[in-house]
């Protein structure tokens, strides 16, 4: 794939009351004994007024919705549809990377920008959207995750998509967390309170003392964007060079590999570029394995000290609830003391 300058950054216009969402499964879908909560997950969303469009593409029966083909073009059609004003999948899944070479990028480019939300699998999609197209994207809590009761500190994916450009706005960590699973939505498809048994704060990986940095945010989840580095889907270094001089204001997280294959990946994606203009790194919290000799964050550190820019571990951005909606493209400042953290993000 060619692969031509990045354009300029472009946020997608405020949602507005009477706005329609498109609801598509670009990866996993919703099998039978979960469409409860679907409707559930969709009322919430009508219930801040927007009208929702599902599409064709949701078969849970498989490990993916639909051929590739056909999710490709749902995807590009309802991101390229003037009267839809963002897309959600239902969650992410395993195999979402079928889809970039079968997405129409030349018509991504032209559209009208379009808020595209997820994380997880979805981090395959919003992170080269947004280096090739220039539009921002939202790595915030799945459709399936919206009924949940938002902590304090915190705002919901539904928040960010209704602000208006140069819209600035601050999340801090509400200081606890979900510390194992998640919630049976098959037994109780209503749930809207998710458990957050555990306490937590942000950590300092590299050292200690506060931690000020700035840049343009950017990233994803390791398992899925580690086999993206050294290709035209994830030219990072470009993207700074044309849109980022001042830096980047990375971040990552794992999901469940254990600690010696997220430090492997991540040294991968190091020595291919992707944290080149990093400024610091945001690692999400997990509950993904330990090694025998490495944890978790010794893993990071392992792979990403090297950079000598701060390392921000268990950051609210992962696959440990709550979420902290994260705007790739966004311009970003993050503190860091002894009695306090913050991330302020700015839409312009």
């Amino acid at each position: 794939m060619p692969t031509p300058p990045p354009p300029p950054l472009r946020f997608p216009a405020p949602l507005r009351p009477g706005d329609r969402i498109g609801v598509t499964a670009p990866s996993s879908g919703v099998p039978d004994r979960l469409r409860a909560r679907l409707d559930v997950a969709l009322d919430a969303v009508r219930a801040r007024g927007y009208e929702v469009v599902v599409g064709a593409c949701m078969d849970g029966a498989g490990h993916v919705s639909a051929p590739a083909a056909e999710r490709a073009a749902e995807l590009t059609a309802m991101v390229c549809d003037p009267g839809i004003r963002a897309v959600v999948p239902p969650w992410g899944g395993e195999t979402a990377i079928d889809l970039l070479p079968r997405l129409d990028w030349a018509r991504l480019r032209t559209a009208a920008p379009t808020w595209l939300v997820g994380f997880s699998d979805l981090s395959t999609l919003l992170t080269p959207l947004t280096l090739l197209t220039g539009v921002a994207t939202l790595h915030g809590n799945n459709l399936m995750d919206t009924p949940y009761a938002v902590p304090d500190g915190l705002l919901s994916w539904l928040d960010v998509v209704a602000a208006p450009r140069g819209h600035r706005f601050t999340q801090v960590p509400p200081g606890r967390h979900r510390s194992t699973g998640w919630d049976d939505y098959a037994a109780d498809p209503g749930v809207r309170v998710c458990t957050l048994d555990a306490p937590g704060r942000w950590t300092r990986l590299d050292g200690t003392g506060d931690v000020t940095a700035s840049g343009r945010l950017l990233g994803g989840c390791i398992e899925t964007l580690c086999n993206l580095t050294g290709t035209p889907y994830l030219d990072t270094a470009a993207f700074a060079r044309h849109t980022a001089p001042d830096g980047l204001l990375i971040y990552v997280e794992a999901s469940d590999d254990d600690a010696f294959t997220i430090c492997r990946n991540l040294h991968g994606m190091r020595l291919a570029g992707f944290f080149d203009q990093a400024s610091a790194v945001l690692i999400g919290r997990t509950t993904a394995p330990d090694a025998p000799s490495l944890s978790q964050h010794e893993a990071v550190l392992d792979a990403l000290a090297p950079l000598g820019v701060p390392l921000l571990a268990d950051v609210e951005c992962g696959h440990v609830p709550p979420f902290l909606p994260l705007v790739n493209g966004a311009r970003a400042h993050v503190v860091h003391t002894a009695g306090h953290s913050a991330l302020t993000q700015t839409l312009a």
